[in-house]
């Protein structure tokens, strides 16, 4: 049962994530979630970095009085948040935004599909007329260019 509230909070956590995005990020918290848009930036951190630890807090949260209860469901929804974290710095930080530099030639067609998504987000430099919000699962537009070769 443990097992299935990670796995299930780790898939709902996409859904969140699309809404958080849009709605959040590039609503009312814009102010921090800009210079990840636009490069105003100066540094390694961005304001957008701001975001790991307003995220993070939640699941420190649940994992924290999980644990003094007996490591109940609260303990396995943040551990199921935490590895969406750590998923999202893996894959959005080091792997499209290269902070870290690896997987720069990759040929995986999934990893490519999520890549062009967010470069197509990422042309929107404004707070409006984003797209592809999401995070693991983007519009099938994305895959269907890399896992269709052969037509």
């Amino acid at each position: 049962m443990n097992f299935s509230i990670v796995i299930l909070t780790f898939i709902l956590m996409e859904g969140a994530t699309w809404i958080i995005h849009k709605y959040v990020m590039h609503g009312f918290l814009w102010v921090l979630h800009r210079d990840h848009h636009d490069h105003t930036n100066k540094g390694p951190l961005e304001k957008n970095d701001y975001f790991f630890v307003i995220f993070a807090l939640p699941a420190i949260a649940l994992l924290y009085w999980g644990s003094l209860n007996n490591f109940d469901y609260r303990f396995f929804i943040g551990l199921g948040i935490t590895l969406y974290g750590i998923a999202y710095f893996w894959v959005h930080d080091i792997f499209i935004h290269q902070r870290i530099k690896t997987l720069q030639k990759t040929q995986n067609p999934y990893f490519l599909a999520i890549r062009r998504a967010h470069k197509q987000h990422h042309k929107h430099t404004g707070k409006h007329d984003g797209e592809c919000f999401g995070f693991l699962w983007v519009p099938l537009k994305y895959f269907r260019m890399y896992f269709n070769t052969k037509q």
